[in-house]
């Protein structure tokens, strides 16, 4: 069957694909089937106990959770709570799955079952190849194993980063139905200028961070600060390896400061699973494809690919650390936040790797509702939190007060150096808990 014969409205492609008891995975963050989504939410009543996976999605919102607050037809479950997915959860309409991004296409593969995959690709070209876009996720392991497979057109994707030897590429021929539409523009995403705290918390990661590093940069404040600062310093032939492609990598290869020329791995190429910025970020991908090498989680996130190159950094933050080096990224008690993402992936590819460094950055304390101040390194978690990093994985801590590194410590020393960085509000009452804890 040729494109044309496959080619089938949203409306059609849900009722044909879609049975009651289904299992349909949606993607991941800058991957959203946005038509087939609001086609499928048009059926609620007409289907029974839908189950639609995804995770981490810009959107400004998801019609089978809007269409169907009762959930009488569908219910949604995600890898990562985003912004709006934390919103819906506390409503009780979005259910989260815990998970390691390495570890997904092995789920898809041997433990669960996906019947449905709503696969957002680019425009084809005249041989009926397209791109994952900036999602490339896990999406080759689920076509593979779904029943029905649904190419949804999204007209915004770059069309021209297959990928070396078509790590991002898909052909027409893999679909049951395709899908073309009009779509929103790909979402861009801003972040907030770096604080004073964070940016003092960058100073210290930096003086870790030798020339021609390999860096893995989580998002948020402390990462888009040390890329800044890499930017404006002594700085030369940095790599890039990372889940996320963002906005700083892009204005460290512009500034010259990072070429990829160090890597051992994918020399010359940036890697990456997601992309996830500003529209210029977006229009780089395919003003330059030959500078990339997006691909599933399965490569980008293999620890044993990641640290073959030296001095691999992994930057990421969290929400607690406690005396012993456990880090809770994820949780405040039992309400989930967000997810672990690939933060346990890169930690360990920077332990392995020659002359690797892993940072979980923080603030030492932060402000409450009521205008108290709680400390952020904690003689034990919240009860209900995660411990989404064992002590055993967190290499260095850094707050406002200096980076510490933990690894080949004993649990007293641990506790001191954690105590080093605390805010000096708590350091007393952490001491005490230290001297009759650790002996």
């Amino acid at each position: 069957m040729g494109y044309a014969d496959k080619l089938v409205t949203a409306e059609q492609a849900v009722q044909l694909a879609v049975k009651d008891g289904d299992w349909v995975d949606y993607g991941f963050s800058t991957g959203f089937p946005e038509l087939l989504d609001r086609a499928l939410a048009a059926r609620v009543g007409h289907v029974k106990d839908v189950k639609i996976r995804g995770g981490l999605f810009f959107m400004p919102q998801i019609e089978v959770i809007e269409k169907d607050p009762k959930q009488e037809s569908f219910h949604y479950y995600s890898w990562h709570i985003g912004d709006y997915e934390r919103k819906k959860q506390a409503e009780g309409l979005v259910s989260f799955m815990p998970t390691l991004l390495r570890l997904l296409p092995d789920l898809y593969r041997y433990h669960i079952r996906t019947d449905v995959a709503f696969v957002p690709v680019s425009v084809p070209d005249e041989n009926g190849d397209c791109t994952l876009g900036t999602a490339p996720y896990c999406w080759k392991t689920i076509i593979e194993n779904a029943r029905t497979v649904v190419f949804e057109i999204n007209e915004h994707y770059p069309r021209k980063i297959f990928g070396p030897d078509g790590s991002n590429k898909v052909n027409i021929s893999q679909a049951d139905y395709i899908v073309e539409g009009e779509h929103s523009p790909l979402p861009v995403r801003s972040y907030r200028a770096p604080s004073e705290t964070d940016i003092k918390i960058a100073e210290h990661v930096l003086r870790e961070i030798p020339d021609g590093a390999c860096l893995s940069l989580g998002v948020g404040g402390v990462p888009f600060a040390v890329a800044n600062m890499l930017k404006e310093g002594d700085f030369h032939h940095l790599g890039c390896w990372t889940g996320t492609l963002s906005d700083p990598m892009m204005d460290l290869y512009k500034a010259g400061k990072l070429d990829n020329s160090k890597k051992v791995l994918d020399k010359g190429l940036f890697s990456w699973n997601l992309a996830s910025g500003s529209q210029a970020l977006y229009e780089w991908l395919d003003e330059e494809p030959e500078l990339f090498h997006p691909d599933g989680l399965d490569y980008i996130h293999r620890i044993e690919n990641m640290c073959q190159n030296p001095d691999f950094i992994s930057i990421n933050g969290g929400v607690q650390l406690n005396l012993m080096g456990e880090e809770n990224a994820e949780s405040s008690g039992t309400r989930q936040l967000s997810g672990i993402g690939g933060q346990l992936d890169f930690l360990e590819a920077a332990y392995r790797s020659p002359g690797g460094k892993g940072f979980i950055c923080m603030n030492s304390a932060r402000k409450t509702k009521d205008g108290s101040l709680k400390s952020n390194i904690v003689a034990n978690f919240t009860p209900g939190s995660a411990t989404s990093a064992p002590r055993t994985l967190v290499q260095y801590a850094a707050t406002e007060y200096g980076a510490v590194k933990l690894s080949g410590l004993s649990l007293k020393e641990r506790a001191k150096a954690m105590i080093s960085i605390a805010h000096p509000d708590f350091r007393e009452e952490l001491e005490k808990y230290a001297e009759e804890s650790f002996k």
